[in-house]
């Protein structure tokens, strides 16, 4: 998963995907945050914020990792491993997802060993961000190295696609259906669960546009 600075206009270029098929990638996913999020929720501790994620499957990432940095103004890219606890299906056709697709950039506290971080998150808080928010899709990805230099601490990536009314609507949200008792009830329980395992701070949570594209 590859973040990008100064890439976004670029991106949208066909060019950029068939140089990333060139370079080995099976497959290609494009996270922009562009004007039709952009009254999502953003929360940034990166300065300047992340304008958009390419996550790339591929055997060769350092290849693909250069594609795009000769295209960007700069980049930070990470393994993962990913984990699809709801896994829609999706055109894969470079059309855009008819959703609002949050990434989240998670960070681990230093003093949560990661075993029980992951057991945390992975385990327990899943179901809960699954029950209480209107999500049909959530994938976690967990960070195994950085592939850039200077690359910025992150532990985890998770993204959430939401209906595109969750951009101006909190009930839309959470699947709360306009009861407010319920949406409280629903807020109440995810803001405890997030503070289990430190995703109630030090993250980045970058609203995006997505475009999936397979290349085999």
């Amino acid at each position: 998963m590859v973040a990008t600075w100064g890439a976004t206009a670029s991106l949208s270029d066909p060019a950029v995907v068939v140089a990333l098929r060139d370079a080995g990638a099976r497959r290609v996913q494009l996270n922009i945050s562009d004007a039709t999020v952009a009254g999502g929720l953003r929360i940034s501790e990166l300065d300047p914020p992340i304008e958009a994620v390419v996550s790339v499957w591929t055997s060769r990432p350092d290849a693909a990792v250069a594609v795009l940095a000769a295209r960007a103004e700069r980049v930070a890219a990470w393994e993962v491993t990913t984990r699809a606890p709801l896994d829609p299906a999706l055109p894969a056709d470079g059309t855009r997802v008819d959703a609002l697709a949050n990434l989240a950039f998670l960070r681990r506290p230093a003093d949560l060993p990661r075993t029980e971080w992951l057991r945390i998150w992975l385990e327990d808080h899943t179901r809960v961000a699954i029950e209480t928010q209107a999500t049909f899709g959530y994938h976690q990805n967990i960070v195994e190295r950085a592939l850039t230099p200077d690359t910025p601490t992150v532990d985890a990536i998770v993204e959430e696609l939401f209906p595109m009314a969750a951009i101006g609507d909190v009930h839309a949200f959470y699947g709360s259906g306009g009861d407010p008792l319920e949406l409280e009830s629903r807020i109440s329980r995810m803001l405890a669960s997030v503070a289990r395992f430190g995703a109630d701070r030090d993250l980045d949570v970058v609203p995006t546009s997505r475009f999936d594209v397979k290349l085999t």
